[in-house]
């Protein structure tokens, strides 16, 4: 796939997005209703009930044709595996104290129940016990294991027989507890799914839905799903194309330590005089030498060059406090790479959140007013919802950009400042961009402008829209080819009228057909 047409379908309208789609969302009703299409068809052919059709599946992983293959080959083998036991004329689900069946002792808390006081056994096997303890047996289950409710067994210590829905459903107190099975069984639809590889939960915090993955290249392929939460198919992570999974799992990884680190450095390092490398001290000698190619000679205590007449004993006023300021201002420049690319990254995205809550307000409110107020009809206002549209996904692609920035080797001056000319760039449009859509916008919805200075403001947000979406063509067609094209500045030309990057050969301008003019120095 080439970089454009990534880069257009990454930012694709909503109208072409529903036909190219290759997955599908589901609502917890569809997960249900999925679900209880499968529990249906195997109650029907193999002739059991729902809690014993239940726990055949989890078995199979949810695959009904897995599950017949199985049953029809060693049915008595899987029963005994599952404890699904047959019933017997001994094995009832409620038996009841009667007139031959004077007394009854439950094997957990050892109370004697007569009259009319009731054992309770698992639908496969005849071990009973009382109601509060099966009732405590099951609560505990549902709220401590997890899935794991979902397999439960008797609880005589050498009985292997199942506890299915039917029992739980009996037996739990409270319709709590019975929600959270629900739930649970549900979650194993999903989580369990033979079709894993191709099913998944949404990862936004609070989101019921799950995504089908129905077809087409999983690689670098964004999920967009109804709570609005925009993520990466391969790693869940927020949706970062087109930078590699491998590159946002290093960088999620530096910033979840990062913090711990500085002070770990600050603490226990100081930073070399001269190179600004942080030192561990690990011997008792306060002469330090950093490592090659250094190899600065200074003193632990107040990082003086070291000499063999040095001495730091003589308190000077204001050395100390001095030497503090100056340790700590050294060890955030050792870190200042890091911390330059992290602070850009973490701007882009809370611009990138502002912005989706401004879209909603635009969509909600001020298209309604710019209607009333100009007599513009939706498809002339659309231009606004496409320029919103555009923002937060460069908004998105300019915060990973900074994250892929960080990874360039240092060495490879060419690249890094070839990359850099073309991220500002993007970020320098975007900005304009965006202070049009957000602040003259808000002047035609509030403020009594004319239609002719409205008609000049479609006309600069169409332009601007136009204009940044090449300069974000560029950027993507080069993190997507890892700079690999990148050999010197003379190898390439941007446009003057678009903006768009071509290279050196050509002749005229990719996008726009302009002429090619001299190599520009970059």
């Amino acid at each position: 796939m080439d970089s454009a047409h990534h880069f257009n379908s990454f930012l694709r309208d909503d109208q072409t997005a529903s036909q190219q789609l290759p997955y599908t969302i589901l609502k917890q009703a569809d997960i249900s209703q999925r679900q209880l299409h499968e529990i249906t068809e195997v109650c029907s052919i193999l002739c059991v009930s729902r809690a014993t059709a239940i726990i055949l599946l989890r078995h199979c992983n949810w695959n009904t044709s897995k599950l017949f293959d199985k049953w029809f080959e060693e049915e008595d083998e899987v029963r005994k595996r599952l404890g699904l036991f047959k019933k017997t004329k001994t094995s009832p689900l409620v038996q009841t104290s009667s007139s031959d069946v004077c007394s009854f002792t439950c094997e957990i808390c050892f109370e004697t129940f007569v009259g009319g006081d009731r054992g309770i056994s698992s639908n496969f096997c005849g071990h009973f016990y009382c109601g509060g303890c099966w009732g405590g047996y099951v609560s505990k289950s549902i709220n401590n294991d997890g899935l794991g409710c979902l397999s439960l067994k008797c609880p005589h210590p050498s009985c292997g027989a199942a506890v299915g829905e039917d029992m739980i459903f009996l037996l739990a107190d409270i319709d709590s507890d019975k929600g959270k099975f629900s739930r649970y069984l549900v979650r194993s639809y999903i989580e369990e799914s033979y079709r894993k590889t191709k099913i998944k939960w949404c990862p936004a915090p609070g989101c019921d839905n799950a995504v089908d993955f129905v077809g087409g290249n999983k690689t670098n392929c964004d999920v967009s799903c109804l709570c609005s939460y925009i993520f990466c198919w391969n790693c869940s992570e927020e949706a970062h194309s087109p930078v590699k999974c491998e590159t946002v799992a290093k960088w999620m990884s530096k910033n979840k330590d990062e913090s711990e680190n500085m002070n770990w450095i600050l603490v226990n390092t100081k930073p070399c005089p001269q190179c600004k490398r942080p030192i561990e001290k690990n011997q008792g000698c306060n002469h330090m030498r950093c490592r090659a190619p250094c190899r600065f000679d200074f003193c632990w205590i107040c990082l003086g060059e070291w000499s063999r007449s040095h001495l730091c004993n003589s308190y000077l006023e204001g050395v100390k406090s001095n030497a503090s300021e100056k340790r700590k201002e050294m060890a955030k420049m050792s870190l200042g790479r890091y911390v330059h690319h992290y602070e850009r990254w973490i701007a882009n995205h809370d611009s990138k959140q502002k912005a989706l809550q401004d879209f909603r307000l635009v969509q909600d409110v001020h298209l309604k007013k710019l209607d009333k107020k100009y007599r513009q009809t939706n498809p002339i206002l659309s231009f606004v919802t496409e320029a919103w549209q555009e923002i937060i996904q460069c908004r998105r692609v300019l915060q990973w950009s900074y994250a892929y920035g960080f990874y360039i080797p240092e060495n490879e001056d060419g690249k890094r400042r070839f990359f850099e000319y073309l991220q500002g760039e993007a970020e320098c449009g975007l900005e304009k961009f965006h202070q049009c859509a957000e602040v003259e916008l808000e002047e035609h919805v509030n403020a009594d402008r004319s239609i002719e200075d409205f008609i000049k403001f479609r006309a600069r947000v169409v332009q601007l829209t136009v204009v940044v979406r090449n300069y974000f063509k560029s950027l993507v067609r080069a993190m997507e080819n890892d700079l690999s094209e990148i050999r010197s500045y003379g190898d390439y030309w941007s446009c003057d009228l678009c903006t768009y990057v071509n290279d050196s050969s050509a002749t005229m301008c990719v996008t726009c057909s302009s002429e090619s003019p001299l190599p520009a120095e970059f």
